[in-house]
């Protein structure tokens, strides 16, 4: 099976008999949410194709990332590998599905209930997760809506004082090629803060021009 991107829709191939058929992925039986994620994944990726060179910037590096997870979680879902294309650089990756996880070694038959008891509850609690870096987070988030904010705001006054109508192409132009990074952006572990800080930056810019106009 194969998962590439067609249209701006994610499509998946196979062969049969009859030579070669494509489907979509939301008529298989898939997990909730992964076929939605299939194509808005595609999505962003034929945005990324019109905006950018192939193979080149951020975007297109999170759209091969983001689109090799999901052809992860689709092997794991069809219990068989999945042929990748990256629709960034044309190449090919196989994925393969998950090893079957080795079969738990049955409880003791004669566990006394008294030693099941006295176990601490700490041990049978899951470990914790990695904790969140807010501190570290916040401050790159706040930094790069403050860069944000203050580029877009010379941007703009400097061309507005030629034409407000260039001011304005100029903004829809910058946040439209933005656009499709920031949003893979944000489920990022590291890149996410920067997104949020543009996300932040970007309104923050506009609501100063506005305060300009008064």
């Amino acid at each position: 099976m194969e998962l590439r991107v067609q249209g701006g829709r994610a499509v998946l191939a196979g062969r049969d008999d009859a030579g070669e058929r494509e489907v979509d992925p939301r008529s298989l039986p898939l997990a909730a949410g992964l076929a939605e994620a299939l194509h808005e994944w595609a999505e962003v990726a034929e945005a990324v194709l019109r905006t950018e060179p192939p193979a080149e910037g951020v975007a297109g590096a999170l759209v091969t990332r983001r689109g090799r997870q999901l052809a992860g979680r689709l092997a794991a879902e069809m219990g068989a590998p999945v042929e990748f294309t990256d629709p960034v650089s044309g190449e090919r990756f196989l994925v393969a599905a998950p090893a079957d996880p080795e079969p738990a070694e049955p409880a003791p038959e004669a566990a006394e209930p008294a030693e099941a008891a006295a176990e601490p509850a700490a041990a049978q609690a899951p470990p914790p997760g990695e904790p969140t870096p807010w501190g570290t987070g916040l401050t790159v988030a706040a930094f790069t809506a403050a860069v944000v904010t203050f580029t877009v705001v010379t941007l703009s006054v400097g061309l507005g004082e030629t034409s407000g109508w260039l001011a304005l192409l100029a903004n829809v132009l910058v946040v439209g090629g933005i656009a499709p990074s920031v949003w893979l952006a944000r489920t990022v572990p590291v890149w996410r803060w920067v997104a949020y800080g543009v996300m932040a930056g970007v309104p923050a810019a506009w609501f100063a021009l506005l305060l300009t106009l008064l």
